[in-house]
């Protein structure tokens, strides 16, 4: 006999897991499906000679008592259990530019970010006021953002544009620079970009600013955990490759690539939604529908170089640098070119368990288009599916570490004198082992000139199938947490989701 479920959840990144975890502590039957040999999507490490590097999640915000992420977590319960180390107050981010040995901080808690940037910009301390003030206005406005509260998007807030608004907080180039210096974080696009989308991710660090100790695989490992606790099942290696439709055109099952079959009441897809497009079958969809999805743009993906550091060589340090080349590069951090890449790069650095005051590895990010290695896109390499991808990749890869590396002792130095071993990894890579569309870091480019046309309803117009996940709404760990409950909203009721979480956050702020 077939087994049913009450919910199957299509991919384990982020969305599906926390949607699986509300449903199942709701008493609900659920089923867990990956196709790869690790579960976590954007929260998937790996490690190299006994050391871990994170894919995707560099830091977290919003973790302290009181504050979103946190209050969502604690609903989860893993937050108890979360292994964090608070980054740098005076400077969580700090943002530099071409030869300058000045780095402008990004400050925990809004009077200190003003304080440390005031420091830098002394005339500019009411503007620096204006802006942490639209900030908390502007994410005040969305529907659980603050976890239990407004219904509905506030239409005018989501036209506001990025550039337009920080040109109109100051005139000071340098200090516009500086406000976008951490906008890797959705993308390097603030001429386009809706401002909530920089106001959601930036208020989120400036509320507190965690590493997750050992990586951020251990979010997956205490969902999982959870789930189990709860009833649900969980199978990695377990492709999907086909929706099965009975003769009422109702959606009842699933088949995988292993040749499985799971069949369900409903099911909610965590995966890319071009790959879901493709299992439901471009038929069975409205062509207004298919040619929006077809006609969004990608985020940029990017090209991340590791490296693993001789002992106590190099200093550690608590907070993450935003270089760029020329203060110009900011607005369209993504757009480069090849010839002098990287103009721009994120550097993090993770201490050593025994010497924590030194740096055991490095990890540095800079944005690369699809195309760069598009030669190659017809191989796949996991550790599920291993295969080479030839010499010519493997060249291709030593020299972009090579460009990283003399971009990077620009700043540092001697840098390379510290280093042991080097490790990469391409638009392939995140293609392959997140299934994101050409490897992109962050689901689609919004534009505030229409930025309902990257806006997809979780409830989809096949009757009990449900979408949840970066590719659909907002990207990150709070975004993808936010939209999940928003998923399980159109499941379970909105009413009943809020009740549970002012249960919870009573019952929690009452110790």
């Amino acid at each position: 006999m077939k087994k049913e479920f009450d919910i199957l959840v299509i991919g384990s990144g982020l969305g599906g897991l926390v949607s699986a975890l509300i449903l199942a502590k709701e008493g609900l039957k659920v089923c867990v499906l990956e196709k790869n040999n690790q579960y976590g999507g954007n929260l998937q490490t790996f490690s190299r000679e006994k050391l871990i590097f994170d894919t995707g999640v560099h830091y977290l915000g919003g973790l302290s008592k009181g504050q979103n992420l946190h209050r969502f977590f604690s609903y989860l319960e893993i937050m108890d259990e979360l292994e964090l180390h608070p980054m740098n107050e005076d400077g969580y981010d700090r943002i530099s530019f071409g030869d300058e040995n000045i780095e402008y901080p990004h400050a925990q808690g809004y009077e200190n970010f003003i304080e440390q940037l005031t420091a830098h910009f002394p005339n500019e301390k009411q503007n620096l006021e204006s802006y942490c003030e639209e900030i908390q206005y502007v994410c005040a406005q969305f529907p659980r953002y603050q976890v239990v509260g407004k219904d509905s998007y506030n239409e005018e807030i989501l036209h506001l544009n990025t550039k337009r608004f920080i040109e109109s907080v100051t005139q000071d180039k340098k200090l516009q620079a500086v406000l976008l210096g951490s906008n890797f974080l959705y993308g390097g696009d603030s001429e386009n970009i809706p401002f909530y989308v920089h106001a959601l991710t930036v208020n989120s660090y400036i509320q507190s600013a965690y590493k997750c100790v050992k990586g951020g695989s251990q979010i997956t490992r205490l969902l999982i955990r959870k789930l189990r606790q709860y009833g649900a099942e969980v199978h990695k290696r377990s492709e999907v490759s086909g929706f099965i439709f009975n003769e009422t055109g109702v959606l009842s099952a699933v088949k995988t690539k292993q040749g499985k079959e799971y069949a369900a009441k409903k099911f909610i897809s965590n995966i890319e939604i071009r790959s879901v497009i493709r299992l439901i079958g471009e038929e069975r969809l409205r062509k207004s529908f298919l040619n929006r999805v077809m006609s969004w743009e990608p985020v940029s993906s990017c090209f991340s170089v590791y490296l693993i550091l001789k002992p106590q060589s190099f200093p550690n340090f608590n907070y993450n640098i935003y270089h760029y080349s020329s203060e110009e590069m900011v607005w369209n951090a993504f757009r480069y070119s090849k010839e002098n890449w990287p103009e721009t790069y994120m550097l993090s650095s993770t201490p050593s368990k025994h010497h924590p005051d030194y740096a055991e590895s490095l990890t540095a990010i800079s944005y690369m288009d699809f195309d760069e290695v598009k030669s190659w896109e017809k191989t796949v390499n996991t550790v599920a599916d291993e295969q080479g991808r030839g010499l010519k990749y493997e060249q291709f890869k030593l020299e972009k570490a090579e460009k990283m590396i003399t971009a990077l002792e620009k700043k540092i130095p001697n840098l390379r004198h510290s280093i042991k071993s080097i490790y990469t990894s391409s638009p392939l890579s995140y293609r392959d082992y997140i299934g994101s569309f050409e490897g992109n870091m962050y689901g689609y480019m919004k534009n505030s000139d229409n930025p309902l046309k990257t806006m997809v309803s979780p409830r989809t117009k096949t009757d009990n199938l449900f979408l949840t996940g970066q590719s659909v709404n907002m990207h990150g760990i709070l975004g993808v947490t936010i939209g999940a409950f928003n998923t399980c909203a159109e499941i379970l009721g909105k009413q009943l989701i809020d009740e549970r979480l002012k249960q919870m956050i009573d019952t929690n702020e009452k110790k």
